[in-house]
């Protein structure tokens, strides 16, 4: 779990911060069902024992859990593509929408259970589903890109990173991800070429 970073705000965004420089393909940090399995335990989406039982069944059903993780790097490029768009100030395009909502087909319909003294939503967990770790994604995506927090997506400044997080910075002048990281180093960029360009 420790290549998980779950910083950006919103879960549906730190799934697709598990690719961070798209030009890299070695830079992608979900390289199986097992990793997504790791990414959903560290974001809390997991259990330790949903966890260990969804792997298990990954085992015995090869070939399905194959085809899970694919759909969850297809909904993590149709979530980048769509609030990439949004960070730049484009609409999403018919396409991306149309493809949020045939992943939202694939969600079960949460209830209520009480929880202390009120009620909170859960998901049916009666039948194991390895389609469970990208149900609370989905709905994190369809909720983040009707609520007005979406004006509020932004995406990395640096030319050799792609993630996208929530800027609730004063005046909305956020433009890394990461201050100590992206933010340094183009910094330092900056400082060298008028250095250079001084000498």
């Amino acid at each position: 779990m420790s290549g998980f970073d779950y910083s950006s705000g919103s879960l549906c965004l730190d799934l697709v911060n598990t690719w961070g420089n798209r030009a890299d393909p070695q830079n992608d940090r979900l390289t199986d069902y097992g990793d997504l399995l790791d990414w959903a335990l560290g974001g809390g989406v997991l259990s330790d024992r949903e966890r260990s039982a969804l792997e298990k069944l990954a085992h015995r059903e090869a070939t399905k859990s194959g085809g899970v993780f694919r759909a969850a790097l297809d909904l993590r490029e149709t979530m980048f593509q769509l609030f990439s768009s949004t960070a730049a100030g484009r609409r999403p395009s018919d396409r991306q929408v149309a493809a949020l909502n045939a992943s939202l087909q694939s969600v079960p319909r949460q209830r209520l259970c009480r929880s202390g003294d009120c009620c909170e939503w859960e998901w049916p967990t009666e039948k194991l589903d390895l389609r469970m770790p990208l149900w609370p994604v989905i709905q994190s995506a369809a909720d983040l890109s009707t609520s007005p927090e979406v004006q509020r997506v932004c995406e990395c400044g640096a030319d050799d990173c792609n993630w996208l997080f929530l800027d609730h910075s004063p005046g909305r002048r956020r433009r890394w991800c990461d201050m100590s990281t992206c933010g340094n180093r183009a910094k330092a960029r900056r400082y060298y070429e008028r250095h250079r360009r001084n000498t």
